[in-house]
């Protein structure tokens, strides 16, 4: 089987536009983002997406050092358009400050002081997809 990168017209000409054109109906130079956010930017995030005419999937998660409730997205995009999903996660996905219980022990009892930490923002993956389609 031809490779698409060596596909040539009918006339002998190189066809590089239409092969890279096939590569990315086949996958080959789709991307998959995960973006972690946190929820109280879930709504913000997935509304910027869509607007931008992402097709996205949500996962309810959890995790960190708050064990805090999270908000996963899976973006599958062309390769050219990653760093336009990072730049709206980004724009929508806010570190704030919070202040958090924090427990020690000592002298044979525990206390309870507030501490202050920096929650939100984002984790951002960028994985390559071998394969992608849409059935």
């Amino acid at each position: 089987m031809e490779h698409p990168a060596d596909a040539t017209a009918p006339d002998g000409k190189d066809k590089s536009n239409a092969a890279d054109t096939l590569l990315r109906r086949k996958g080959a130079l789709m991307k998959l983002v995960l973006a972690i956010v946190s929820s109280d930017d879930s709504s913000a995030v997935s509304s910027a997406l869509t607007k931008e005419r992402f097709s996205v999937t949500k996962l309810a998660t959890t995790g960190g050092f708050l064990m805090s409730g999270n908000t996963t997205f899976l973006v599958g995009v062309e390769d050219d358009d990653v760093d336009r999903v990072i730049d709206t996660v980004r724009k929508h996905s806010k570190k704030r400050k919070q202040v958090v219980p924090s427990t020690t022990y000592g002298v044979g009892m525990y206390s309870s002081f507030p501490v202050e930490v920096t929650v939100g923002g984002g984790t951002i993956f960028v994985l390559s997809v071998d394969r992608f389609d849409k059935v």
